[in-house]
């Protein structure tokens, strides 16, 4: 590239902008930028011949640290003083994670003069803290250039509001921005509508995107590595204001791991990461020496139960929505509606109340890339395809109730062929009554592809077990077998436990757990000189049973410790936690069994029949009110609250019984308010 095409590329952008003032003069807007070698001693000397302040641009990975770097080595070899802001705080070039930091180039590198906590990071969500932030670092640093590596947010809203904020707000004169010829100049409309010189650099060839994980885990190595020294404080949380995002109070689960920083007149005094947060006592670990203030900071930086250091998501926001179940028939007539329908999606499964929160309780756990389902309470199951059906390995019956198994009769019908074995779990005379109702047909014509159906009644800490055969009158009784705190299916990926509750009749409720999975690093194994091989499976069984202290043959032939080489390797997934209670008094007995039962749950599906108004209808029938279902939620510190199984009295004020539940607990998942005004014009 010709010198004369670089400076007409810098001075692209500043001339447009001018000319576009002018009413006699029109110049065409330009389409491109030309590409400037990648030559750090060259971009250093057009920098040092304009320009104090530089903006560093470019998509994550694209090398805009190590190119600060370089810059700062050379202009500090020409005997001027260079500083420069990291405000990357997912991935600073120096300083902390969820920070944004001034450092001063010297010999050995960059030196951190001062910092200013975001507890995010999350750039693009939080961009505004992220430019004030950045601005309060500017006023503090010495005259001289500056340099500001600015996050890798270069795409859509954000992208745009983050690059024209930061020029305007910080007073750029000079955006640098990194690009690759195979692609188009990121943000390019934006540059060139910038008053400011603009240069687009090509990134250094060897420059890489790193892998999600191999971000997580540098961060967090940085940040371990500042907390070795940290020690516990433990202060009152009623004299502490709390500013930024942080999770509700009533919810202490939420708090641990959060990344915090104690601020005073605006400026970070102390930044550590909250260990709990129990009877209005906070716990925090903080460096020796830290000061702390009345005015603490949160927002999603959160150390994970996997140990890696990311962002938490969004507090009853996520995976909870209100649509049509993607595998469930539409209902049957326009002006009919069961109410919203919940759908959560889990990690390794999603589960959806098929009937809305009004018709027949009929949970659909789908288990992902298993073509497998479970299935909680069998209401009414015209909505469900056929398919499903003989997917089904294990249904789970809260009681013999005809809105809760009446949909037998659809799995009956639709398992004839020759299916595998479908399992039953429910209360006591379950196998009576699913005899009863595959007695009540004539199976003259199926032979012996009759669905099969092993029955187990829960009496206490025993299973009474019966296998039944369409075709066959009689029933075959099993074994019996012990349970273990009420533990229904130990299967690899997942369990099944239950406790029985009082509705004037044994009730379960149920609880369906995933366990923990652990993931391959392929970078980690790549960056250690390892390759794949049986022995990874080794590896991940041992840390699976707890067996830290096996030996690992690697490829190499040399052996290692199960527990050093998962620190280096391997990432755990959490496990998640779904609980399913419906059709219980509100006891005390009830109640604290199933708090005990739905304790730190992920996603709670709890009745909630009547209106508090209505307790004495829900005392006579034995159902929860809507303050008794909030008040079990909170007292789980369940994650969200899903409420379901409405009296359809409430047809018309369904937006009344959502209220009542959210005064009572702050964890309610609500469903649009358009689908409420929807409910109450169907009504």
């Amino acid at each position: 590239m010709k010198a004369g095409d670089a400076e007409v590329a810098e001075r692209t952008a500043a001339s447009t902008v001018n000319n576009l003032t002018d009413p006699v003069q029109i110049i065409a807007m330009p389409h491109s930028l030309p590409l400037l070698p990648y030559q750090p001693s060259d971009l250093a000397d057009r920098l040092l011949a304009g320009g104090q302040r530089i903006l560093l641009c470019g998509e994550t990975g694209i090398g805009k640290s190590t190119l600060t770097a370089e810059l700062a080595r050379i202009i500090a070899s020409h005997g001027q003083d260079c500083f420069c802001i990291t405000a990357d705080p997912g991935s600073p070039g120096f300083g902390l994670p969820g920070t944004v930091s001034l450092g001063q180039w010297r010999a050995s590198g960059w030196r951190v003069l001062a910092f200013e906590a975001l507890c995010t990071l999350d750039a693009g969500r939080f961009r505004l803290p992220l430019i004030t932030a950045v601005n309060r670092l500017i006023i503090q640093a010495p005259p001289g250039l500056l340099l500001i590596d600015a996050p890798g947010v270069i795409r859509g809203i954000a992208g745009s509001e983050l690059l024209t904020g930061m020029v305007e707000l910080l007073n750029i004169d000079t955006v640098l921005m990194l690009g690759r010829q195979s692609k188009q100049v990121p943000l390019l409309n934006e540059l060139l509508a910038l008053p400011v010189r603009v240069m687009a650099v090509h990134a250094h060839p060897e420059a890489r995107r790193p892998g999600k994980k191999a971000r997580a885990r540098n961060r967090t190595g940085t940040w371990r590595a500042y907390l070795d020294t940290a020690h516990e404080t433990t202060l009152n949380l009623s004299g502490i204001r709390l500013t930024g995002a942080p999770p509700p109070v009533d919810v202490p689960d939420a708090w641990p791991g959060r990344q915090c920083a104690f601020i005073d007149a605006g400026r970070t005094v102390s930044i550590g990461e909250i260990v709990a947060l129990q009877d209005g006592k906070l716990n925090v670990r903080l460096p020796a020496a830290s000061a702390t203030t009345d005015i603490l900071l949160l927002r999603d930086a959160r150390t994970e139960k996997n140990g890696l250091l990311g962002s938490a998501e969004p507090f009853s926001s996520s995976a909870l929505q209100y649509l049509p179940p993607t595998d469930a028939l539409p209902y049957p007539t326009a002006n009919y509606s069961g109410g919203p329908r919940p759908v959560a999606k889990l990690i390794g499964a999603y589960a959806a109340l098929v009937n809305g929160v009004f018709d027949d309780p009929l949970l659909h756990l789908r288990l992902r890339q298993q073509q497998r389902s479970l299935l909680f309470d069998l209401g009414d199951s015209g909505r469900l395809q056929a398919r499903i059906a003989h997917q089904v390995s294990d249904v789970f019956i809260s009681h013999a109730h005809i809105d809760h198994i009446g949909g037998f009769l659809w799995l009956l019908r639709s398992r004839v062929g020759g299916f595998p074995v479908c399992r039953l779990f429910g209360p006591p005379s379950l196998i009576g009554h699913i005899q009863g109702l595959i007695n009540g047909f004539l199976w003259d014509r199926i032979g012996d592809t009759g669905p099969v159906f092993e029955i187990a009644e829960v009496h206490g800490n025993r299973l009474l077990r019966a296998r039944l055969k369409a075709g066959f009158q009689d029933r075959e009784d099993l074994p019996e077998i012990r349970i273990t705190d009420g533990l229904l299916v130990d299967d690899p990926l997942f369990s099944v436990r239950t406790i029985t509750l009082d509705h004037g009749t044994p009730v379960q409720a149920y609880v369906f757990e995933s366990k923990a999975r652990l993931n391959v690093d392929q970078t980690a194994l790549k960056a250690h000189g390892l390759s794949a091989g049986p022995w990874l499976n080794r590896l991940k069984q041992c840390l699976a049973e707890g067996d830290k202290e096996a030996q690992i043959l690697l490829p190499d032939h040399t052996t290692r410790k199960a527990a050093e080489l998962g620190a280096r390797l391997v990432t755990v997934t959490p496990g998640e936690k779904l609980v399913y209670a419906t059709d219980l008094a509100d006891t005390e007995a009830n109640r604290s069994a199933l708090a005990a039962l739905a304790r730190n749950a992920d996603i709670l599906f709890c009745e909630s029949a009547f209106l508090e108004t209505d307790r004495e209808q829900a005392r006579r029938t034995g159902h929860l009110t809507t303050q008794a279902c909030g008040r079990i939620a909170t007292a789980a510190d369940v994650r969200q609250l899903v409420p379901f199984h409405f009296s359809r009295r409430y047809e018309t004020c369904l937006e009344t019984v959502y209220q009542e539940l959210t005064d009572a607990c702050s964890r309610v998942v609500m469903p649009p308010k358009d689908s409420l005004q929807d409910i109450r014009k169907q009504a």
